[in-house]
């Protein structure tokens, strides 16, 4: 190993990345670095990370067994209101199509973010706090110029960040006039102030200001006197949850994942097990019969889906998706396939200690309201309708919700190690198996994986990448009537972000989709 690597890191944007790389050449480790990129994330991708969300860390310290630290957001205690929940749809407009999202206080589930970081750093960190934070306060304070997918983004959901005047304060450029209804734009100067002050603070007192101290009484009261369903309660009672994650055996490796009760992990796993029937490399990547087995699998996991959202929901009833019985009625369904037929990032960071870690994160689109006096926007997951499958104010109390991110550690029989995870809502599951199978099957490069083309079919739709052959589009188009050819790659179809160890050197490989970048420190 070259003596200048002490790691490398993978992420949504430049800022982020360079946060991990300064805390790694400060002599942190990988889990000291992925905390202060983090917290950097909540600062310079604004509607993909936050302080008010949630998300998992996949973490493998050195000649440990991997774990998971589930820190994702949490049903309050309570369903019941004596008022109307604050609580509403807007329309987040993508240019060809629009979608419905609902904001407001009463979508705010009790954010596990923080508690993360800090949970993290009790069992994993080396660097105090107060030094992990200083490059998201110095991006808060000095500000960072917005680029273009941070403003496109941004673009598509501005109702929700103009939906209150404090909010649209936050968010406006410096110099521009409160009269002028632009909020950040590409080039503009995002600075932070309120959100550097309460980085600082939290980084002294510990995440106890945020679940019991001034914090959570000040989130604790917009909620009651606003219309939200979130109270002290909720937060005191917040915890981190340590478990297992899945280990999923594919071809020569093992790839570790997000378990129950999130659900993305256990839908990659049920379509690895499904791939991993026939010989892939045989195919060719991009031929016809490739891509129209991915499809099939893609449709196969769908409908695996639908059952998890329809079923009880416990740990064990999720599992048995894996039982080799419902996979061989799976498998049949591929067979017979004879046709040729939201706001999330993620960081991953590897160490030359040999720690690995990948954290996803995610505030779904943000509720629209900030924590008076602190810039932190809070999350608007009882709005999402995907984690809401028995409709809104229907959830059960008290629950973790379920989620599609899904960080992994794929662990080959050669010694190579990749981190990996990516956003992008449902896609987050076709990326990465498709990443997986780019390296596995095909023996790309982390750089070719991540670059290569994707499909992506839900409910009878085909999404396609360009860069295929013509012929195989052809082919695919007359199999599929409902089918979508993309002009140029795009941000739809997930941003897997890895970090590979290659038994010699550090490889970071960020996903132009989503702005990604990769750097080696």
């Amino acid at each position: 190993m070259s003596q200048q690597q002490r790691g490398a890191v993978a992420a949504g944007h430049p800022v982020t990345a360079a946060a991990a790389v300064e805390i790694l050449r400060d002599g942190g480790n990988a889990f000291d670095a992925i905390i202060a990129a983090h917290f950097t994330a909540c600062v310079v991708e604004p509607v993909l990370a936050s302080l008010g969300g949630g998300g998992y860390l996949l973490a493998r310290a050195r000649d440990r067994e991997p774990e998971i630290f589930d820190f994702f957001v949490q049903t309050p205690g309570s369903n019941r209101l004596e008022g109307t929940p604050d609580f509403y749809p807007i329309q987040a407009d993508f240019g060809t199509v629009t979608q419905e999202f609902h904001i407001g206080l009463g979508s705010v589930a009790v954010p596990g973010s923080i508690r993360g970081m800090f949970e993290i750093h009790r069992h994993h960190g080396t660097l105090p706090m107060t030094r992990l934070v200083q490059p998201a306060v110095a991006a808060a304070r000095d500000g960072v110029r917005f680029n273009r997918l941070q403003a496109y983004i941004f673009d598509i959901v501005k109702p929700i960040y103009s939906a209150l005047p404090a909010t649209a304060d936050n968010y406006r450029a410096e110099g521009r006039q409160a009269t002028d209804p632009r909020l950040v734009e590409e080039g503009d100067l995002l600075q932070q102030p309120a959100l550097a002050n309460a980085i600082e603070a939290l980084a002294r007192e510990g995440d106890a200001l945020f679940y019991r101290g001034e914090i959570a009484a000040r989130i604790a009261r917009l909620c009651r006197d606003g219309g939200g369903y979130l109270g002290l309660a909720d937060l005191e009672s917040y915890r981190v949850l340590r478990r297992q994650p899945l280990a999923i055996p594919y071809r020569h490796g093992r790839f570790f994942t997000n378990s129950p009760p999130a659900s993305g992990g256990l839908l990659i796993a049920f379509a690895l097990q499904l791939l991993e029937q026939w010989r892939l490399a045989d195919f060719g990547f991009g031929s016809a019969r490739h891509l129209d087995l991915l499809a099939g699998i893609m449709a196969a996991t769908n409908q695996a889906r639908l059952e998890l959202l329809s079923g009880a929901g416990d740990q064990d009833d999720m599992l048995s998706l894996l039982d080799s019985r419902h996979l061989q009625a799976y498998r049949q369904v591929v067979r017979d396939h004879a046709r040729c037929n939201r706001g999330t990032t993620h960081i991953s960071v590897m160490d030359a200690a040999g720690n690995a870690a990948a954290m996803t994160v995610s505030n779904g689109e943000g509720c629209g309201h900030l924590v008076p006096g602190t810039g932190i926007m809070l999350n608007n997951m009882l709005g999402e309708e995907d984690i809401n499958p028995a409709g809104f104010h229907c959830w059960q109390p008290g629950q973790r919700m379920t989620s599609m991110m899904s960080p992994g550690l794929l662990l080959m029989d050669n010694g190579i190690q990749v981190a990996l995870g990516s956003g992008g809502s449902n896609r987050i599951r076709t990326a990465i198996l498709q990443v997986i199978s780019n390296l596995v099957d095909f023996g790309m490069s982390p750089e070719q994986a991540v670059a290569a083309p994707r499909v992506h079919c839900e409910n009878d739709n085909l999404n396609i990448e360009p860069g295929f052959p013509q012929s195989v589009l052809e082919q695919l188009a007359s199999a599929y009537p409902v089918h979508h050819v993309w002009q140029q790659q795009n941000l739809f179809f997930g941003g897997v972000h890895s970090v590979e160890w290659d038994g010699t050197r550090f490889h970071g490989v960020g996903d132009p989709r989503r702005g990604g970048v990769g750097a080696v420190a």
